[in-house]
């Protein structure tokens, strides 16, 4: 079965574009991006191939940015919750942990106390 698109594009007025290319600062690697006319293209993007940064291929500079500080699991819990909060969570947890330590030591006694019974 074939598939014919009976969809007509006459008539059709479709948005103003321009392609801008990119060259890969680490590997040299070229691809281009489609934007809308009505904006201002970016100056870099990211690699599609390594990730790397890649610049304008038509040599407008980017410009100077401080390198972006990763965010670490501390940093997300810290938007998350206040540090009383997270004291609450802290202590209660320490609390189950030590519960579950003294039952085990009592369990582990009892079977000492067992065996020597024995």
């Amino acid at each position: 079965m074939s598939q014919t698109s009976y969809v007509s594009t006459d008539g059709v007025d479709f948005a103003a574009r321009q392609e801008i290319s990119f060259v890969c600062t680490a590997n040299g690697h070229i691809f281009t991006r489609v934007f809308s006319d009505e904006i201002t293209p970016p100056t870099d993007w990211d690699c599609p191939r390594c990730g790397s940064p890649a610049s304008r291929g038509d040599g407008t500079p980017a410009p100077d940015r401080a390198p972006a500080r990763r965010r670490t699991h501390w940093d997300m819990l810290r938007e998350r919750r206040s540090m009383e909060e997270l004291e609450q969570l802290l202590a209660e947890r320490l609390r189950e942990l030590r519960a579950a330590q003294e039952q085990e030591f009592s369990d582990q006694q009892a079977d000492i106390w067992e065996r020597a019974a024995d």
